[in-house]
């Protein structure tokens, strides 16, 4: 494997097998059709409507892998360095060591910025 570093992302590569998908999405593609053929008919004496069938198929075939896409991408885990730093959630009782000198807190009459909270609510 290539050397990868962490955050970077691998710009040209497949991070999943597309295999998978893509036999999904024909298998679902056929069945439906077959389906649609079959049934679109109206009973056995009259033929088949293939052009019918062909359209599900091919509609059944690109809804199943956009489908199929973008449940890979919500699936992908975020990087490991997005889960360090300091956020809003963090606790201010013990500071972070790689910023030794925190902000001084708002005065009694100082408005919160975005995400602190006011002295009368930390007791």
């Amino acid at each position: 494997m290539a050397n990868r570093q962490p955050g970077k992302p691998t710009q040209g590569r497949f991070r999943h097998g597309i295999k998978a998908p893509l036999v999904f999405s024909a298998v679902l593609a056929v069945v439906a059709g077959v389906a649609t053929s079959i049934f679109a008919t109206g009973g056995g004496s009259k033929e088949l409507r293939v052009d019918l069938g062909l359209t599900a198929a091919g509609i059944a075939f690109i809804a199943s892998l956009v489908i199929c896409a973008m449940l890979m991408m919500a699936e992908t885990p975020n990087a490991e360095h997005l889960s360090k730093g300091s956020g809003i959630n963090r606790s201010t009782a013990k500071p972070d060591p790689q910023n030794p000198s925190p902000e001084p807190a708002p005065g009694p009459d100082d408005e919160p910025r975005y995400g602190e909270r006011l002295p009368k609510q930390d007791s």
